[in-house]
C-alpha cells in the first residue's frame, strides 16, 4: 500500500515540471511557425515590390487573421522586412521572442 502512495506523491511532485516542459515546447514550436510565417509574408511584400504593388498590404494579407495585429511591415528601398511576435500563454514573453525576416528585390525600373 505504501509504493502505491509514494507513486501518487511522486507524480503530483513531478506534474508542474512535465506542465512547465510541455509549454516551453509549445512556446519553441510557436516561434518556429512565426518564422514561417514571417518568411512568406517577407517574401510576398517582396514580389508585391517587383510588381509595382503596395508591398506592405501584400505583407500583411500572407499572414492568418491572428498574426495581422502583431507584425510590423518596413519597406525601405528592395528590402521588405517583417517582425511578427509568436502567440504565447505569457503576454510579455511574446515580445522578447519576436522574429524577424526580410527580402530583397530590385526596384521596378532599375
Amino acid at each position: 500500500m505504501a509504493e502505491r502512495g509514494q507513486a501518487a506523491v511522486e507524480l503530483l511532485a513531478a506534474l508542474p515540471a512535465l506542465l512547465l516542459c510541455g509549454l516551453i515546447g509549445f512556446q519553441l514550436l510557436a516561434v518556429g511557425w512565426a518564422m514561417t510565417l514571417a518568411d512568406g509574408a517577407a517574401e510576398a511584400g517582396a514580389l508585391a515590390r517587383a510588381a509595382g504593388t503596395d508591398s506592405e498590404d501584400a505583407a500583411r494579407e500572407a499572414l492568418p487573421g491572428w498574426a495581422r495585429d502583431r507584425v510590423d511591415v518596413s519597406v525601405r528601398g528592395g528590402r521588405v522586412e517583417v517582425e511578427l511576435r509568436p502567440p504565447s500563454p505569457l503576454p510579455g514573453l511574446s515580445e522578447r521572442l519576436e522574429v524577424s525576416s526580410g527580402a530583397w528585390v530590385r526596384e521596378p525600373g532599375s
